[in-house]
């Protein structure tokens, strides 16, 4: 006896809105929301062993691209996540900040690891103790270095704040004055 098999197939939930037959309506922010969410163009700026397994995440077996993110972007001005990997010296702070600002608005950041997000096992006077010293932050990926998995939960949780963001936060009064405190002038 053969058996029938019926793939899964999961469908991007829509946003909020109202719905009847033949129509779907919601508001433009809800719509871009969605759009940006699955289709994040990261710019990896990997140092060392966390650059590996970021290799991993975008092999076959765990395919990033699922999410949206197949398409890597080596051009700041190209990217909307900047994802730091590894040990970064206090020599490359400028050139990661520089990175940060040449990226266009709105722009996420995922420190992946613990060399990124804290200066790892390097308490030496060479090498950056977190990246959030010099540019703000957004997601936290933990471990030395962090598994895949825990990479694509740190996507996820990205896509999870990039679907929400309104059109208003970059221009709030709170996003400025994060700005302010990181010596940085936002429009």
């Amino acid at each position: 006896m053969s058996e029938i098999i019926t793939p899964k197939i999961n469908i991007v939930e829509a946003p909020d809105g109202h719905q009847q037959p033949g129509f779907f309506a919601t508001s433009l922010e809800k719509a871009v929301g969605l759009a940006r969410k699955n289709s994040i163009w990261p710019l990896p700026f990997a140092t060392s062993c966390c650059g590996i397994e970021f290799m991993a995440l975008m092999a076959s077996h765990y395919d990033l691209g699922r999410f949206g993110s197949e398409r890597l972007s080596f051009s700041p001005r190209q990217a909307d996540l900047l994802m730091v990997m590894g040990t970064i010296a206090k020599k490359m702070g400028p050139i990661v900040r520089q990175i940060y600002e040449q990226m266009a608005e709105p722009k996420w950041v995922l420190s992946m690891g613990a060399c990124a997000s804290s200066g790892g096992i390097f308490d030496t006077y060479s090498v950056l103790q977190g990246i959030d010293k010099i540019i703000p932050v957004d997601v936290y990926v933990p471990g030395c270095p962090p598994r895949p998995e825990q990479v694509i939960d740190g996507i996820m949780i990205i896509q999870d704040m990039v679907g929400k963001e309104t059109f208003r936060r970059r221009t709030s009064s709170e996003y400025k004055h994060l700005m302010k405190n990181y010596g940085m002038e936002s429009a």
